[in-house]
């Protein structure tokens, strides 16, 4: 296993990244974090261990820097701003394309919360992108984009995340591409509950590994 601290320079700024690639890795996943996270999220990082025991390079970045995340604890300036995250979130992936060490891989996006919209809206706009995981998501905040994404799409929701079960259900009704929503028992938002995120990670594997590793038609 290899791991990389390293810089992407997107727009006007460098965002920071950790970059985890296990021996012969398999394909890569990129972590897109929620509103008030970064690329130290617990849940984020316990996630990607469990990819990369599955074989998956991770990336887990900030979306912000160091300042724009202080400025949107005041004010949330940037939080919602979803065109912006994912203008940063496709940037981010045309610079993971020329990294030799994985740019021959298959690419998936892990979203979680205000993250998992700015995937679908990177998606829908052209960045390519073989498979989407969301955690807690909000793809409501990516409705006009919705329809055009091709991606296959697996949106994950806690049982007892009431409203965002909701958001995700009137959402998959607008996504044309291959997708499925996935209730983990006795979970909340945050899935916080025992075994709640294991659950996260047992899924999101299972969705990486088929539409990653799977040969090509």
């Amino acid at each position: 296993m290899q791991t990389l601290q390293v810089e992407i320079p997107v727009d006007y700024v460098k965002l920071g990244g950790i970059l985890d690639i296990p021996d012969n890795p398999r394909a890569v996943v990129v972590f897109a974090h929620g509103s008030g996270s970064s690329r130290f999220s617990p849940r984020n990082r316990q996630v990607a261990a469990g990819l990369q025991r599955a074989g998956l390079a991770t990336l887990l970045f900030d979306l912000l820097t160091l300042e724009e995340q202080q400025h949107d604890e005041v004010d949330a300036t940037y939080r919602f701003n979803i065109p912006l995250l994912a203008r940063r979130l496709g940037s981010t992936l045309v610079w993971l394309r020329q990294r030799a060490d994985v740019a021959s891989l298959r690419v998936g996006l892990f979203g979680a919360s205000t993250g998992a919209a700015a995937a679908l809206v990177a998606a829908a706009e052209g960045s390519i992108v073989d498979a989407i995981v969301s955690r807690g998501g909000r793809p409501d905040l990516a409705r006009e984009a919705l329809d055009l994404v091709s991606t296959p799409t697996l949106l994950i929701v806690g049982e007892l995340d009431a409203e965002v079960i909701r958001l995700n259900r009137k959402a998959a009704v607008q996504l044309t591409c291959e997708h499925d929503i996935a209730i983990v028992a006795g979970a909340t938002h945050l899935f916080e509950e025992p075994g709640a995120l294991d659950e996260v990670t047992r899924l999101a594997v299972s969705w990486f590994v088929r539409w990653l590793t799977a040969p090509s038609s």
